[in-house]
């Protein structure tokens, strides 16, 4: 295919309708139509990059392979996709200003006046379009963030419309999502905050070509002929979207309601190959379906909101399927442990794992979670920060280095089992200056890494990082029992560590819930669910003994 072909998917009414697994699952069906195809999200906000935002204020900030700290959406992308994002699949309104406000200090807008239109406009459509011209993709679908109508995506949705004009007819379309509320007063559908959603929309000289309704009950051929009159599209291009009972439904949902088909009629292009769903058909078979169930304590300090660690309860779903179980988590607040609660807290896990996070908050309480696992022969993951957190409690605990802790916490610890990396003691810049992207890894033979690997000796793992494993106690953990199973062969910093001793107690200094997909489902994911059904068993059969 000579020409790139570009999907816009804009969101109307209200956020969080799910712009990001629409655009996914007609990515899916492209991709199994054989179209090579491609998502990129554009954030309104003014941040450069999420990495500098809480948790709480955006979920999770997801990291690809080349080091870009992006939107959480980008990780549904890869799920569903199997295909690696980058730096060029993630644009936010503060990014756009900072390379045209660059390119205005360098004098390259030969002293004009710099406008939103055409200078920030034109930025948007060069950001949108990189990934088309590379000559990678057929189709490029596009999700603006935000809601239809709000001031911060005005400059996306003129440059949407400035895109689309240049592009020309069948080479561009506009997929609008929005809410079909159901009030309960009247017992019925109502249909005029899309109209209104359209007409906004109208208003900024875009058309939508496709409507996908969000809805909690059925949409009736009445309800769509209405919309498809009073918002100038089709009928058989008002898409249902039906509440599900897991994401993983929607591309399927979107096949039955043939939005993949509309889709292509309208960039003109052919429609002759069924979508090959088959190995996701067996995923969605596996996950719910599954023939025994385990329980995961997830200790965190984000717990509150479940988006905080959406990369990581995702993998559980790709593993528990992988293993034909279910995998229950628990979600528990690492601030609200102590001595006194820790063992009602953690009763009835079949396995541990102490999540990733920044700052001193709720630090105790992921030590006292890695000495429960470790002490009770519970399953153990730690990741990033709990890996650390586990070097922490091995070292007061069995080293007896009662001071141990991470500078990060206590600058002046005497016993820095965890500090600041070298090349990061120069720096004062938080936004995107950490340890970031892909990094190798070499593991040690016979070690519990190696065989969770398929016996792999050499990996690749993304990372989001400022302190790391002191190698000034690398000697006096290992020979108290804490093996250090993975190493960086360039920089000898200490990947992986885990307990010899232990039934299975695995502590990454990456994160592995980046890399894990529907088709591939991380390995670490898939042993330590494994470990946590094996776990069940023992204990199940000691209770019959």
């Amino acid at each position: 295919m000579s020409k790139t072909k570009y999907i816009f998917v804009t969101g109307g009414v209200t956020s969080s309708l799910g712009k990001g697994i629409i655009a996914a699952s007609l990515a899916k069906l492209l991709q199994a139509r054989g179209y090579k195809t491609t998502i990129q999200k554009l954030d309104p906000y003014i941040n450069v990059d999420p990495g500098t935002l809480n948790p709480y204020e955006h979920g999770e900030c997801y990291v690809t392979d080349d080091g870009a700290e992006t939107d959480l959406d980008l990780g549904h992308y890869e799920r569903f996709l199997n295909a690696n994002t980058s730096q060029a699949n993630n644009v936010t309104t503060g990014r756009i200003y900072q390379s045209v406000i660059e390119k205005e200090r360098r004098g390259e807008f030969l002293g004009k006046t710099v406008q939103v239109v055409p200078h920030i406009t034109n930025e948007i459509k060069e950001r949108i379009q990189l990934l088309g011209n590379s000559g990678e993709y057929d189709i490029v679908i596009t999700e603006i963030g935000g809601t239809v109508g709000d001031i911060e995506s005005l400059p996306y949705i003129e440059a949407v419309r400035q895109l689309l004009w240049e592009l020309g007819e069948g080479n561009g379309i506009v997929i609008h999502l929005t809410l079909v509320p159901f009030l309960a007063a009247a017992g019925e559908l109502k249909t005029k905050p899309t109209q209104h959603s359209v007409k906004t929309l109208m208003e900024s000289g875009i058309k939508a070509d496709i409507l996908v309704c969000r809805t909690e009950h059925q949409i009736s051929d009445d309800i769509k002929r209405k919309l498809a009159l009073f918002c100038n599209v089709r009928q058989e291009a008002v898409i249902q979207s039906i509440d599900a009972s897991t994401i993983y439904d929607v591309p399927m949902l979107m096949q039955e309601e043939g939005l993949d088909r509309v889709a292509l009629e309208k960039l003109e292009l052919p429609d002759t190959m069924e979508p090959d769903l088959g190995n996701w058909k067996q995923f969605l078979k596996k996950h719910k379906n599954p023939k025994n169930e385990v329980t995961i304590g997830l200790v965190g300090k984000y717990v509150e909101l479940q988006d905080s660690y959406k990369s990581i309860l995702e993998s559980f779903i790709h593993a528990g399927a992988a293993n034909e179980v279910r995998v229950n988590v628990r979600s528990i607040h690492s601030e609200h442990l102590s001595d006194k609660n820790i063992s009602d807290k953690m009763s009835g896990l079949n396995g541990v794992l102490v999540a990733p996070g920044f700052g001193e908050r709720g630090i105790e309480g992921k030590i006292l979670a890695v000495k429960f696992a470790r002490e009770s022969d519970i399953p153990f993951l730690g990741i990033c920060l709990g890996m650390q957190m586990a070097v922490i409690e091995y070292a007061r605990n069995v080293l007896g280095l009662a001071d141990a802790n991470s500078t990060e916490m206590d600058e002046q610890t005497p016993e820095p089992v965890i500090s600041l990396m070298e090349a990061q003691k120069s720096i004062t810049n938080k936004g995107g200056t950490m340890r970031l992207g892909a990094w190798d890894c070499d593991l040690v033979t016979d070690s519990l890494a190696r065989k969770v690997y398929n016996e792999s000796s050499h990996i690749s793992e993304r990372h989001r990082h400022r302190f790391e494993f002191n190698n000034d106690y690398k000697e006096d953990l290992e020979a108290a029992g804490l093996v250090a199973t993975g190493l960086n062969s360039e920089t000898s910093l200490v990947e992986i560590v885990e307990l010899p001793t232990h039934p299975w107690f695995i502590g990454v200094q990456y994160h592995p819930e980046y890399k894990s997909t529907v088709a591939n489902p991380h390995p670490l994911f898939v042993g330590f669910i494994k470990a946590a059904v094996r776990q069940k068993q023992e204990q199940t059969n000691a209770s019959l003994a």
